[in-house]
């Protein structure tokens, strides 16, 4: 097993089962299929306890990881989410009898995404489909409907073995559970620390969710702390071995959240915009964490969105009504003498190494003239500038940069083949 600092690139996490022709061994009783979200299998005196099931493109594949190590019936699943990756292979495991456990909220949040399917579905493709690399739509995630909806926490006991499934919200949704084996010191957290363990949460995703609040999940981190476990599972990755590590790695996250909720929080005191936070914003080297699915800078972001709400003052008036700053972004196009004057005074922000007041620019000029192929070309490049500044190592960053890329070139490529 991995020390905490010697964690892969994300991208590899996601991927990291596709390979897999044989489950982990984590414990004598403990096993794991590794997925977009894993899967653990907990065996007992009296059958068999999941906790999450995996991606429902995978389940058949998961099934067949476990089916060596099973020892009776399936009595218990229990879902640290109300994520797909996590319920997505429930029908393929379900036996008669197995009993699924969930945490409160699960129902309201499993129908309010599956709602917004239409919204999320293409966000989520745009940032995931070539990390992914299904090559096909996946299956349709299924109806689930817990037999146990925990409000604080729930015990049980089954084939000698002691469960504690404690509710801890806002890793990645309101739902979030953990689940502890006492006698064995063992937890298993899901999500609730992102996809990889020692790093800064993201509190709300570029795709688009119900923003996390801070206040709990700094809450939820500190019931784990107090827990003590020597082993600690998570959604990704190996499991972290060691209680003064796990102390450790515990106490770093905690210090390092709430220091960037203390500094938010006296950036707006003393009367700085959100946008000054964002780029002023820089952990103690003691405090440092990984960025590879949050940053800082966008948990800065979200945490003053979530004390002071989506109106601020410097945008004024015209953030009170439905009319965007858009809708006058062809009077500026007209004043600055048109879309090619506005490009070129792009590329030259792109070529003083000043991308983000290219894309600015070009923003405005291409919702005016969508197919300009100047500005197309200068977008790509202005890009390019961000990702290699950005070293590669956030996920949900390069993801999105490559994404606008693919869009700028496929654009450009349409204008240039037209005669």
């Amino acid at each position: 097993m991995s020390a905490v600092e010697d964690k892969p690139a994300l991208a590899g996490l996601v991927r990291a089962g596709d390979a897999q022709t044989e489950a982990v061994s984590i414990a004598d009783f403990v096993f794991m299929a590794k997925d977009i979200s894993n899967a653990y299998l907990v065996t007992t005196g009296d059958g068999d306890l999941l906790v999450n099931t995996g991606f429902m493109d995978n389940a058949e594949r998961n099934a067949a990881l476990f089916a060596p190590h099973r020892t009776g019936p399936l009595r218990r699943i229990v879902l640290t989410q109300s994520h797909a990756d996590h319920f997505g292979g429930v029908p393929e495991f379900r036996e008669d009898g197995t009993v699924i456990i969930a945490g409160p909220g699960f129902n309201e949040n499993w129908d309010d995404m599956r709602r917004l399917q239409p919204f999320f579905g293409p966000r989520s493709g745009k940032l995931w489909a070539n990390t992914l690399k299904r090559g096909s739509t996946p299956k349709p995630p299924p109806d689930v409907t817990p037999d146990i909806i925990v409000d604080r926490s729930y015990g049980f006991e089954q084939g000698g073995r002691r469960f504690e499934v404690i509710h801890t919200p806002e890793g990645e949704t309101t739902d979030g559970l953990t689940v502890w084996l006492p006698d064995e010191e063992i937890a298993f957290t899901g999500n609730l620390f992102g996809p990889v363990f020692l790093s800064m949460p993201f509190l709300c995703t570029i795709r688009g969710d119900k923003p996390r609040s801070v206040r709990q999940y700094l809450k939820s981190l500190d019931k784990v702390r107090a827990l003590q476990p020597k082993l600690l599972i998570t959604g990704h990755g190996d499991p972290i071995v060691g209680k003064e590590v796990i102390a450790a790695a515990l106490a770093k996250m905690y210090g390092a959240v709430s220091w960037v909720r203390d500094y938010t929080l006296q950036g707006m005191n003393t009367g700085k915009d959100v946008h000054t936070l964002m780029r002023e914003v820089a952990l103690p080297p003691e405090l440092t964490i990984g960025e590879f699915h949050g940053k800082v800078s966008w948990a800065v972001r979200t945490i003053w969105e979530e004390y002071a709400g989506w109106f601020r003052y410097e945008e004024g008036t015209t953030a009170l009504y439905g009319v965007p700053r858009s809708s006058v972004h062809p009077d500026l196009v007209e004043l600055a003498g048109g879309v090619d004057a506005l490009a070129a005074r792009a590329r030259a922000h792109a070529d003083d190494g000043r991308p983000l007041e290219a894309l600015h620019l070009l923003d405005i000029a291409l919702g005016v003239e969508p197919a300009h192929a100047a500005c197309l070309e200068i977008k790509g490049a202005a890009l390019k500038q961000l990702l290699t500044a950005s070293g590669g190592s956030n996920l949900s960053e390069t993801m999105w940069l490559k994404a606008e890329i693919a869009d700028a070139e496929s654009r450009l490529a349409v204008q240039q083949a037209t005669p």
